[in-house]
């Protein structure tokens, strides 16, 4: 799954915690536990749910 870290986070990667997800770059993970916890509160996004919100706040 595609994930960035929400506006203005960082996020360890799970098995590099010295490298981290940034809001600027979508990156490719798997459906670890890891990532699905941060997923659920909210450190990370799903980066076509991130896109759809930038085509949907453009629109207005």
């Amino acid at each position: 799954m595609k994930v960035m870290a929400a506006k203005g986070l960082q996020c360890p990667k799970e098995s590099k915690p010295r490298e981290y997800i940034t809001d600027s770059v979508a990156v490719d993970v798997p459906s670890t536990t890891y990532y699905l916890r941060l997923l659920n509160d909210g450190s990370l996004v799903l980066a076509d749910a991130q896109s759809t919100s930038k085509t949907i706040k453009g629109g207005k």
